[in-house]
Parts: C-alpha cells; structure tokens; sequence
C-alpha cells in the first residue's frame, strides 16, 4: 500500500474551496449536479470531457461558468465542416514591411477550451486538436509552441443531429478522460429554470479557485492512496469489457460489445477515484469511488456491436451489469 503525504489540514482545506465552488455553479445551473461534479472531477484529475446532451441543457453556460470560478482563461472554439486545423491552433502570417512570418496563436492557447458541436468539424480539425490534449502543445509551421497550465478541453455535441457531423475517432475520443451525458431536469427543477427567463448566465459567479489551486489539486490528487485489491477491482472492471477475455456463461453481454476498454480506461478509472476521493476530502480511496465514476470513465471507450442497438442496449446498461457481477473488495 503507497504511503500518504497529505495532511488532514489540507484535505479539510480541499473539501471546504470544492463546496464553495458547487455553490457558486448551482447560482447558474439549477438540477445539474451529476454535471457540477463531473466537471470538478476531471479538473481535479487533469483530464479532459466530452458533454452530450440535446440542445438548451446549459452545457455551454456549464463551461463558462466553471471557467469563471476557477480563475482560468477561456476561449470557445464553435466547430463546422468548413473549420480548418488553423482556425484552432493558429497560423503564419506574412509581414510585407518586415518581409518575414509573424505567428498568430490560435483560440486553443488558452486554460480552458470549449470545443462547441466537437462532432462537426472534419478529421484535420480533429487530429490538430488531438495534439492539443495529448500532447499540451501545438505545431504551426516547423515550430512548436506549449499551451498554458493547466490545460482542459471541454466539449459539446449533440447526440440527436446526425446530418453534417463527423464520428469522433476512436483515438480522440479515448483522450478524453470523462464523458457526461445530460438529462432533462425534472419538473420542479425546470419549473425553477424557466423562472429565471434565461437570465441564469447573467448571474455573478464569484472566484474561489486559482490555476494554482489546481496545478496543487492535481499534485495532491497523485498522492491519495489506493489499496491493490481496489487496483485489482478496477482491472476486472476493464478485462470484463473485452469480448477475449469475457465468458458466455458467466454474464450475457459478450454479444453487445465489439471492442473492450483499452489500459488507458483503467488508468482513467484510477485517476478519477482518486479525484472523487479527495474531492470528498478523504486520503484514500473506496470500491464506491470506483463505482462512482466507472460509466462517465467507459461510456465513451466500449464500442459496442449491432446487436446492443437491434435490443436497444447502452453502454451504461452495460456497465451497470459489469458493475453488479464482479463482486466488491
């Protein structure tokens, strides 16, 4: 078992800025905590996520919003077909009086990134932004430049509208570390909404965090424990989606999936316990972590076959049954 480094001063101190923060965001988004808490957790886990959800659910307002509270510089980037690698990253520009290239860095030089409507941009927009994540830096012409610290990509798409958009591939969309999806509120929660008129994105938001506290959080969040049994956990979670390693017998759901969850899920899993751990100001990690945070981690990383979509199967569906099968430590 790793060996603790964080004080109980500072998990306090954590848990105290972390529900600062859910207040600030319920100012603007009425009935969106599972969204408030996702987002928190990949900040704190340093990763970036993916939001779906039909149009009006206030993902953008979302991202602003958390931008805001956190201090961080934000740019939206609205993606369409005719949107090119450079409208992102940025280009040369030809100076006639100095008869030389001049750079001009592009809105993905910044801390936060709303990617808006990611699914409509073609695949040179997509692989100019997978740079960007995977790598925090971006090439214009032979040269390299890095991004800012911290660095988050949020983006939108619409899982309704098909015509004119591109499917993410598979590469880009294992980069992102969650992915959320967003419901309608309920009725009283809408009732609330509709009250404001639309006005909930004028509501001041106050700053609690810095990119500092972050940077720390994410420090911190390398430090919280996690017994090898719940390790072990987790790598079943992982095996149990790969059709190889599945048994017909055992649980019926080899069918409905065609790829599995590749090493880098079961990393993400582990990061984002941890996060939901110390976001809950403990110093270790529980099997309830996991569980917490296994469908918005492998939603978006089991393809699934089609035979789930002939029997209207989910990924979630699917991940709840792993969930229930493989017995708790």
């Amino acid at each position: 078992m790793e060996k603790n480094n964080i004080n109980e001063a500072e998990l306090e101190n954590v848990r105290v800025l972390v529900e600062k923060c859910r207040e600030e965001a319920k100012k603007r988004l009425i009935g969106q905590d599972y969204l408030i808490d996702g987002i928190l957790t990949a900040f704190v886990a340093g990763g970036h996520v993916i939001l779906e959800g039909v149009p009006g659910l206030a993902k953008t307002l979302a991202v602003k919003t958390f931008a805001e509270i956190s201090g961080l510089d934000f740019k939206r980037i609205q993606f369409t077909p005719d949107l090119l690698p450079a409208d992102v990253s940025g280009t040369l520009i030809y100076e006639q009086a100095k008869g030389s290239f001049s750079v001009r860095k592009g809105p993905v030089f910044t801390n936060v990134v709303l990617a808006d409507e990611i699914n409509r941009a073609p695949a040179k927009v997509q692989s100019a932004m997978l740079e960007a994540m995977e790598e925090k830096q971006v090439t214009i012409g032979e040269e390299t430049y890095r991004l800012p610290e911290p660095f988050f990509v949020l983006a939108t798409q619409n899982p309704i509208e098909q015509e004119g958009t591109y499917n993410l591939p598979e590469a880009e969309l294992d980069r992102f570390l969650l992915k959320l999806n967003i419901n309608y509120p309920s009725a009283e929660e809408e009732l609330q909404i509709v009250k404001t008129q639309g006005a909930a994105s004028k509501v001041p938001v106050n700053q609690i965090l810095s990119a500092k506290d972050l940077l720390k959080f994410r420090e911190m969040n390398g430090n919280i424990v996690c017994d090898d049994k719940i390790v072990e956990y987790i790598v079943q979670i992982i095996s149990v989606t790969r059709p190889s390693v599945k048994k017909q017998s055992e649980h019926d759901i080899t069918r409905y999936i065609t790829f599995g969850a590749s090493p880098r899920a079961g990393i993400a899993i582990l990061q984002c316990a941890k996060a939901t751990a110390l976001l809950a100001g403990r110093s270790f990690v529980l099997p309830e972590d996991v569980k917490a945070v296994a469908a918005m981690v492998l939603r978006h990383r089991i393809v699934l076959s089609y035979e789930a979509a002939a029997d209207n199967i989910t990924a979630d569906d699917i991940i709840a049954k792993i969930l229930d099968f493989i017995p708790v430590p």
